[in-house]
């Protein structure tokens, strides 16, 4: 998909780092990132925008969406930059099939962003 007016996405991910406790390798490592994976075809489309109140700070968490190709690598946790934004990805990704006819249109990742 080429889109005429669209902007460029890029899939950032943390890069891989030891837990001192159990010994395994754990994608929790912002300060040293994998290089970012570029998004042909995909686009960020919105979904809402809520303002959060209280005495000590005003938050506006806003929702998105990604969509793109089925099966593309983006994990619970990756980062989405998408022109001047950056969403989380705070939802498992989803790629539904029709069971009838096993057409498979898109794939959508729910995103999340917090400003304040």
């Amino acid at each position: 998909m080429t889109f005429a007016h669209g902007t460029s996405v890029q899939r950032l991910r943390a890069g891989l780092t030891i837990d001192p406790y159990s010994h395994k390798e754990t994608r929790s490592d912002w300060a040293h990132p994998e290089p970012p994976l570029d998004i042909p075809g995909a686009f960020v489309a919105s979904a809402s925008s809520v303002g959060v109140a209280d005495t000590n700070r005003q938050q506006v968490i806003t929702t998105k969406s990604l969509y793109c190709e089925p099966g593309l690598d983006v994990q619970l946790g990756d980062r989405i930059v998408s022109g001047p934004h950056t969403y989380t990805v705070e939802s498992l990704p989803e790629a539904d099939v029709n069971p009838f006819t096993g057409w498979q249109p898109v794939q959508e990742i729910p995103l999340r962003e917090v400003l304040g």
